[in-house]
């Protein structure tokens, strides 16, 4: 059975064919309206596109679940959309013409990687070009002091949760379930002391985290592969609650 895919069609200057006439492609999104859970042709055709714009929506298995939100989310919030697990004209006009996103250092190194606070999304840039965007929740700014079983005994940690803004770079790293005094990460990579990029089980909408930049699950899954070490981490911005 032939699956959906994004359509595209080429149309060149004054209707003349030929490699030299090609003009920017079009795409046609299906238009059907998906909410969370959705299944089909339409959501397959939203997990190609996503992927095929650097998103992470999970398997094009035609299935909404929470891989293909959170790659929605990134997508909406990179586009100027209010970030909802809802698709429909906006995101769908989004699609057929996305935005790229705003680059935050404009004389960076081919290959880094730039956190946006203020849009909760992180992008990483191989050789010059954009490889992944996802959706991400920093440190909350909220103080915080708790009681953990660390080392052989029950200690007491506190610190403000934040993530600190400046340049940095990627250092150490672990494999699966990593344990730290404040909680579990999912194949971590620092890039500023203890704070890392890491797995989650939940990824909120909203920042969240101890400090650490939290992500999907199945993009902490890929990320080692393609972010190395001493790798540039830039980190910009300001979250603002509404």
């Amino acid at each position: 059975m032939r699956t959906a895919s994004p359509t595209v069609t080429h149309t060149s200057a004054g209707g003349r064919s030929g490699p030299a006439a090609i003009a920017p492609e079009t795409v046609t999104a299906p238009r059907k309206t998906l909410r969370l859970g959705a299944k089909g042709k339409a959501v397959q055709w939203l997990q190609r596109r996503l992927a095929q714009l650097g998103y992470r929506p999970g398997k094009a298995d035609g299935r909404y679940g929470g891989a293909t939100l959170a790659a929605v989310w990134a997508f909406q919030k990179v586009n100027g959309i209010r970030p909802t697990s809802t698709v429909a004209r906006r995101t769908w006009d989004a699609l057929e013409t996305p935005r790229s996103p705003q680059v935050l250092v404009r004389n960076g190194r081919p290959t880094r990687a730039e956190v946006n606070l203020t849009k909760q999304i992180m992008v990483l840039y191989v050789d010059g070009e954009v490889k992944l965007i996802t959706h991400v929740s920093s440190g909350s700014g909220v103080p915080y002091c708790e009681t953990a079983a660390w080392q052989g005994k029950q200690q007491r940690f506190c610190g403000s949760a934040t993530t600190p803004t400046g340049d940095f770079k990627t250092t150490w790293r672990a494999r699966g379930w990593h344990r730290s005094y404040l909680g579990q990460l999912y194949n971590p990579i620092f890039f500023n002391g203890g704070i890392a990029f890491h797995g989650a089980l939940s990824v909120p909408l909203y920042p969240a985290s101890h400090g650490c930049v939290r992500m999907p699950m199945n993009v902490a899954e890929v990320l080692p592969g393609m972010l190395g070490k001493g790798v540039p981490v830039h980190v910009r911005g300001r979250f603002k609650r509404l």
